[in-house]
């Protein structure tokens, strides 16, 4: 995956937190490393084990998970002809015993927890090595019965350090009067008597060292040095021996090489299977469906980061269409959405549960791309639209039927006009490609493209327009509103401003300039206006005149019919459009028969393909007028009915409209 993608998500943060969950360091290290996959089956298994491992969790296991402590530094040196220590081989004896302990316990989990108990299953027994190892090494110190030579050395030191005692006893006895204080000191590893500097002539020996003030000599005795040279010697032999018990140790130690890697490595799986049960625990993740054909079917999902404090999210795409635009006010939750989705499907293809509902289903991608945030740059000189486009340009790079493209703030950063046609063009190419889409966006105009291309969708996020709060409910299959205006309302903005909104928005800007802004115009005559008036009518009537051979073949069903409209020149821009007019959208680049009449905003409702949509009238352009698409006495409200519901009326078989029999204009 694109390290962008797990960035702009969190992911890295969900590996933090499933390494968190985990005791061992082979466990926390599959967790950081943790990355999603592409085989669809060997997700589904995944996940499965995962479910197994956190039904344990719930119903009250502790499962006794060896914590690998000290075997990392075996692991490294095991096989380098490196000398384990006492303190190794204890580690090593935990390990071994802990390893037994699992393989117990998992062994009776076997019928609720299978494919979980298989790793145990696999795990080796090594008794052998075990005994030996409890035999020669015993809290961290090598015993006597480790080997007869080592008996014998420590037995022969116990008869010297006896005899020493006995001696030092009557040395001390003697000389108690000069001694400094009735303390037996070491200097060197050889034992000396503390006698005062005065009488250091009294006492036979060598001077080892002296106090600080000078007061006090150390001197050890003469009737000890052959008992100490004794005791050096059998320690000497002592350390060799105890060289060449461990050296043994070692050896059998690297003979199960192949086994203790095996035993650890499935200690570190288990651990990690284990982590991710418990991380699932934490935000009640649940196992879902998976396909590898582009179906998302969600219900109550949740952000892994958010818990309870998030609205679930219903969400379904890949059965009637694969490309979703989301609408909605700032601040209601449209980007959250994408990243729920977005994570969810990183979190889903590591084997990870997802805080879902239950019987939820998604799909497996190769790539998730995303484009979130401006990603500005003052050191890159970078701006925001320059960003999104470089986004774009990547996810154009790798994008096809395998990938989830997570687009926000479609044509932002830059003029809306070219923004809308370049997210329109960008949406048409990843479709074509077979990509899964979900986009953001504030502009109507892909609002309306979305509603009238075939495997496109609308959906909102809902708003409640009497608190002006976002309920942060996804809706699909509708389209949503900015609400600017109430928004702005709300925060206090002066009333008159938000009417003066309203009016440039609904009659554009060069029709709604005040007076005192107005350009000054010359005065025309009455003449001259007739004049204009009669060209721009005699002009109409020669597009009428034009258009009235395709009006014909239309009407009679010669004109071949295509998935998507000719693209014809169109007319003129007509200054009021009427019911049945048929009008041309050129950024959509389809034609509809109008069906609602002008609203207050200047938006007229077009019949785009069996649907109803709002298009602005400025985007909209006469293609043959109602007069020539429909000549005689029809009637154009029963006609633009019948076109409705010309679908309901074939499943009824029936061809007549309250008793009229009509002649049905050709579908588009």
């Amino acid at each position: 995956m694109n390290e962008n993608t797990l960035n702009s998500l969190g992911y890295h943060q969900i590996q933090k937190n499933v390494a968190a969950c985990a005791i061992s360091y082979l466990g926390k290290r599959y967790a950081r490393d943790m990355k999603p996959m592409v085989d669809a089956s060997v997700i589904q298994m995944r996940l499965e084990e995962t479910a197994e491992a956190a039904a344990l969790i719930r119903n009250g296991a502790s499962v006794p998970i060896p914590s690998l402590d000290g075997m990392e530094t075996i692991m490294d040196l095991l096989g380098t002809g490196y000398l384990f220590t006492e303190r190794d081989f204890s580690h090593l004896a935990q390990f071994l015993r802990s390893c037994a302990q699992l393989m117990k316990y998992m062994e009776g989990k076997a019928e609720v927890a299978p494919t979980v108990s298989r790793y145990a299953s696999s795990m080796i027994w090594m008794e052998s090595l075990l005994s030996e190892i409890e035999r020669c090494i015993h809290s961290g110190r090598i015993q006597d019965q480790a080997s007869k030579e080592l008996i014998r050395i420590r037995k022969k030191m116990t008869v010297n350090e006896e005899r020493m005692k006995r001696k030092l006893d009557s040395l001390i006895s003697k000389h108690r009067s000069i001694m400094q204080e009735n303390v037996i000191s070491q200097r060197g590893g050889r034992t000396v008597l503390p006698i005062k500097k005065e009488f250091r002539k009294h006492v036979k020996g060598s001077v080892l060292d002296e106090s600080g003030s000078g007061q006090t000599v150390y001197i050890e005795p003469a009737e000890l040095v052959g008992l100490q040279m004794e005791l050096t010697s059998l320690q000497a032999e002592e350390s060799r021996e105890e060289m060449k018990i461990l050296g043994d140790l070692t050896s059998l130690a690297e003979s199960y090489n192949r086994e203790i890697a095996l035993n650890t490595e499935t200690v570190g799986i288990l651990d990690f299977l284990f982590a991710k049960a418990k991380y699932a625990a934490t935000m009640d993740g649940r196992t879902v469906r998976v396909n590898a054909n582009g179906r998302v079917q969600l219900h109550n999902a949740r952000h892994p980061f958010m818990g309870a404090s998030m609205v679930p999210l219903d969400f379904a795409i890949g059965q009637t269409y694969s490309s979703l635009i989301i609408t909605g006010p700032n601040t209601g939750g449209k980007t959250v959405a994408l990243k729920t989705l977005g994570l969810l499907t990183l979190m889903m293809q590591s084997g990870l549960l997802v805080p879902v509902a239950e019987d939820g289903e998604m799909a497996v991608y190769h790539e998730v791309a995303v484009d979130i945030g401006d990603g500005q740059s003052l050191e890159q000189a970078l701006s925001t639209f320059s960003a999104h486009i470089r986004n774009m340009i990547g996810i154009l790079e790798q994008a096809d039927s395998s990938t989830l493209v997570l687009i926000d703030e479609m044509a932002s950063g830059t003029d809306p006009g070219e923004g809308v046609g370049l997210s329109i063009a960008m949406l048409e190419e990843l479709h074509s490609r077979g990509a899964t889409v979900i986009a953001t966006t504030h502009f109507g105009e892909i609002k309306h493209f979305a509603a009238a291309t075939p495997g496109f969708e609308n959906a909102r996020m809902e708003f409640d327009t009497v608190s002006l709060q976002p309920l942060y409910r996804l809706r699909i299959g509708e389209a949503g509103d900015s609400y600017a205006y109430s928004i702005a309302l709300k925060l206090g903005m002066p009333q008159r401003i938000i009417e003066r909104s309203k009016l440039i928005s609904d009659q554009g800007v060069s029709q709604s300039v005040s007076p005192s802004f107005a350009p000054s115009v010359p005065n025309v005559n009455s003449s001259s206006s007739q004049t204009n008036s009669m060209a721009e009518q005699k002009h109409l009537h020669k597009t009428r005149d034009t258009m009235k051979p395709v009006a014909s073949s239309l009407q009679t069903g010669t004109r071949k019919q295509s998935d998507r409209p000719v693209t014809l020149e169109p007319t003129s821009p007509a200054k009021v459009f009427r019911k049945g007019d048929r009008v041309y959208a050129a950024y959509l680049n389809q034609s509809g028969i109008v069906c609602d009449l002008e609203d207050s905003r200047g938006n007229i409702g077009v019949m785009l393909r069996g649907r109803k949509v709002k298009i602005h009238k400025k985007r909209l352009t006469l293609h043959i007028s109602a007069d020539e698409l429909y000549p005689g006495d029809y009637d154009l409200d029963i006609v633009l009915e019948t076109k409705e519901n010309r679908k309901k009326r074939k499943l009824m078989g029936r061809k007549h409209v309250e008793g009229l029999k009509i002649e049905l204009p050709p579908e588009e």
